[in-house]
């Protein structure tokens, strides 16, 4: 595991926030200087701490969505039912989100649908699919309270 210390840290908070900040900015908002500003920058991304960059697309402006989350468990519980299913979600893309998940059900899903019916009509083509679905469970989300973003904090990382 690689060690951060508190300017890798801020560099990866700032940079989650603002990917197109300036070197001499970014350099200046963590109290260093240019050059080792960005040969820091350059030691994580060819690590792997910093896998690129990207902006964030308000989808409402183009196209209104309703979220739906889905709790999924599947029929059978082998490594063929959870490649088919697994294979399914990554064809579909609607399918904005889906991870493994321990306990009583097999998989969250979250889907990104222009109405609620059009959801139900993908979920059913689920169910009458191959996909192995025992049974699941919608969750039509009512507002967002909090969205993925990066938060790390000296908590979070071992700082040597």
């Amino acid at each position: 595991m690689m060690k951060l210390d508190r300017y890798d840290l801020k560099i990866l908070d700032i940079l989650s926030r603002d990917g197109r900040i300036t070197k001499s900015k970014l350099a200046e908002a963590i109290n260093l200087s240019v050059s080792p500003c960005w040969e820091r920058v350059k030691r994580l991304e060819k690590a792997g701490v910093i896998q690129g960059y990207s902006a964030r697309i308000n989808t409402e402006v183009l196209v209104p969505r309703n979220p739906v989350w889905v709790q999924i468990e599947l029929k059978q519980h082998n490594a063929e039912s959870f490649t088919r299913f697994e294979a399914l979600v990554m064809q579909t893309p609607e399918v904005t989100e889906c991870v493994a998940v321990g306990g009583g059900v097999d998989y969250l899903v979250k889907f990104e649908a222009r109405t609620i019916d059009s959801y139900q009509r993908l979920i059913d083509k689920w169910l009458v699919s191959d996909a192995g679905i025992e049974r699941y469970f919608t969750y039509i989300v009512t507002k967002s309270v909090k969205s993925p973003e990066l938060g790390l904090s000296t908590d979070d990382i071992d700082l040597g």
